[in-house]
């Protein structure tokens, strides 16, 4: 009997932790294929049949539909250049320039993959809407109130994350540095 309580005890205890570690790994992702450049990071093989089985739970659980290869990359950032995680009661400013691509959007999402809700309905901004520099970079503004220039209001929301998506780009599973793929900073400015 004693046996048999131990045996159900320890396959209880394994079941939890392997539920707990499968729920985790979904939630938060791994970095199994992970490329980071700064405070961006991208999964290049979300989008192709070497997909590993954790990433392809958490497409799964969140209802992604991830870019394919062939079509281009996402990157997302949670904190600045200095690993500050970023908040919208804080200025943040993205500046620089982006790697080749034939078109890119940077939007705006709470930690749970929402748009932010704001009173100008304004999500994020594209390649083609964007004021540059007349040497060809851009700086845009993250805050909670209105800026000049290029300015996407957070709602004032504690966190969130930027996603930058690269469509007809070279940039993908062989990248590894910053030379490869010049992306843009992230610094925060100041708090409100």
């Amino acid at each position: 009997m004693r046996l048999i309580l131990i045996t159900l005890t320890a396959l209880l205890l394994a079941t939890v932790v392997g539920l707990g570690a499968t729920w985790m790994t979904t939630t938060r992702g791994t970095e199994i294929g992970a490329l980071t450049i700064g405070a961006w990071t991208a999964r290049p093989r979300t989008g192709t049949a070497d997909v590993d089985p954790y990433s392809r739970a958490t497409i799964v659980r969140n209802g992604e539909l991830p870019i394919g290869t062939g079509d281009g990359v996402a990157f997302t950032a949670t904190t600045d250049d200095k690993k500050k995680a970023l908040d919208g009661r804080c200025d943040v400013i993205v500046s620089g320039v982006t790697p080749p691509a034939r078109f890119w959007t940077l939007t705006l999402y709470d930690r749970k993959g929402h748009l932010v809700a704001n009173s100008l309905a304004r999500y994020g901004f594209t390649s083609q809407e964007i004021v540059r520099q007349s040497d060809g970079s851009f700086e845009i503004r993250i805050a909670s109130r209105s800026r000049a220039g290029n300015w996407l209001p957070t709602g004032g929301i504690e966190r969130y994350a930027l996603m930058l998506r690269l469509y007809d780009t070279p940039v993908g599973v062989a990248t590894r540095t910053q030379r490869d793929a010049p992306m843009p900073t992230i610094t925060t400015a100041g708090c409100s």
